[in-house]
């Protein structure tokens, strides 16, 4: 019996633990969405959480790691919604169309997570003074600049280029998340409808 007491106990001690690192990535991120990267120490965020600088300590090797952390998370629960969106589109310029609208409405949806995504990816940096997540923004464009091209070889686009038509687009979402961002009154899917429209006219024969 005691083999089978002591697997109880493990399952229930990684439980605890998971539900800590849940509650310290929650803490971390409404942390930064409130006062910014730079001002978001584990001390701050400890007492965010109600909790002290060594559980975070325990269960985070430190602030690098737990905010890249939170910046993950946010990114594979955004992917997470689009991807099954675009499986189920029948088109190219269907699967653009659900590119821009579900990411902006995930984000419409969740202020306080991309308000913390959008400051630690601006201000996260590696040693050698790189941004940290560069490699993730490439893939949002990758997806588009794919999406693109598989528009022109079956015939639903014209000719452009397609890297410089990806970027754009990643620039349009992100431009329209800049002006939520300052303004948290303007009219997030009106300004959506326009960017698709704008970019469908564009790339359209």
């Amino acid at each position: 019996m005691q083999p089978k007491t002591s697997a109880v106990g493990r399952k229930r001690n990684a439980f605890i633990e998971a539900a800590r690192r849940a509650q310290i990535i929650q803490a971390a991120t409404e942390t930064v969405a409130q006062v910014g990267y730079a001002q978001a120490s584990l001390s701050r965020i400890a007492q965010h959480a109600r909790i002290s600088k060594s559980v975070i300590s325990y269960h985070f090797a430190g602030k690098d790691e737990l905010l890249e952390q939170v910046v993950t998370q946010i990114f594979d629960e955004g992917w997470a919604l689009i991807e099954p969106r675009l499986a189920t589109a029948r088109t190219e310029a269907e699967r653009l169309r659900v590119h821009i609208e579900v990411e902006l409405e995930y984000w419409e949806s969740n202020r306080t997570r991309f308000l913390a995504m959008a400051s630690i990816v601006d201000g996260h940096r590696t040693s050698d003074g790189k941004p940290r997540f560069a490699d993730k923004w490439e893939e949002t464009v990758t997806v588009v600049e794919d999406l693109l091209r598989k528009g022109q070889e079956n015939g639903e686009f014209r000719d452009f280029d397609p890297r410089v038509v990806a970027v754009t687009v990643r620039q349009g979402i992100e431009g329209a998340l800049d002006q939520w961002a300052r303004n948290p009154d303007l009219d997030l899917k009106a300004y959506t409808a326009e960017l698709i429209t704008l970019f469908e006219l564009a790339i359209r024969k």
